[in-house]
């Protein structure tokens, strides 16, 4: 067996001999679980749709000690570049699929319910909750007893979202209940959870958010400050490990404590 990505003297997950499949993984949240996924032993194939530079310098770092990575663009809208990435990572890293984790999504733009045409909503539908189904559709067949799915939803799929999100608050709503239905189908074999991040600091809040509202919101926690991509990483890798071996079908906050579920 090979002896993978050199973990780190911290204690933690150990997924050594693990393979994991991670979609928007160049940057961000993405990228963090794709290097924390890697820390812990997985060999990781890492999907990005424009963020080549991320994709590429996180393979460099995990083979540079190493591991075992490889990154492929691709579209996770699309049906055919989905079973692409899966087919590489089987082919690649050899026989299965252990971990899945689809980071893959985005708010579009914010629009109200006036300014909101049906092709914004079918896009954010699609970018957010359908290709969550088309991820874990494809990885199905190459998933054995043990493996695990780790979705991301939103706190906005509990609060609603702020002002013109209703269209992906209600996708990240779907995943929420995706979530708890697929964990109830596809166990005891498969476990399956998604992540609620709050206020992260990444691109996502650059673009779409207000710089006061992110420090009003950071201030209302009480822990006084935005998450990180990390946080959110490490929460993922244990989600991901046997560590969480009887947690399956939840939705598990991470926000500092602004929103208690």
């Amino acid at each position: 067996m090979t002896q993978g990505f050199q973990k780190a003297e911290r204690p933690g997950p150990d997924l050594a001999g693990k393979v994991a499949v991670v979609t928007g993984g160049g940057r961000d949240i993405g990228r963090a679980c794709v290097l924390r996924l890697a820390e812990a032993g997985a060999a990781v194939a890492i999907n990005y749709h424009s963020a080549s530079q991320g994709a590429d310098s996180a393979v460099a770092e995990i083979t540079e000690r190493g591991g075992r990575a490889l990154a492929l663009q691709g579209d996770m809208t699309s049906q055919e570049d989905v079973e692409h990435l899966v087919s590489s990572a089987v082919s690649t890293f050899g026989g299965s699929v252990d971990i899945l984790v689809h980071v893959t999504g985005g708010l579009v733009a914010r629009k109200t319910l006036a300014e909101m045409g049906i092709d914004h909503w079918d896009t954010v539908m699609n970018l957010n909750a359908t290709s969550f189904m088309r991820a874990a559709k494809s990885v199905l067949p190459h998933m054995q007893s043990g493996g695990a799915i780790v979705g991301f939803a939103s706190q906005a799929g509990r609060d609603g979202g702020g002002p013109g999100a209703s269209a992906y608050a209600a996708s990240k709503g779907a995943i929420m209940t995706m979530t708890r239905a697929l964990a109830k189908e596809l166990g005891p074999d498969i476990r399956v959870n998604s992540v609620c991040p709050g206020m992260i600091d990444t691109d996502f809040h650059n673009v779409f958010t207000k710089s006061e509202v992110r420090s009003s919101v950071a201030n209302a926690t009480p822990l006084k400050r935005e998450g990180t991509s990390e946080d959110v990483a490490n929460l993922v890798t244990f989600l991901a490990s046997d560590e969480a071996a009887f947690i399956t079908g939840a939705n598990v906050d991470i926000n500092g404590g602004l929103l208690f579920s």
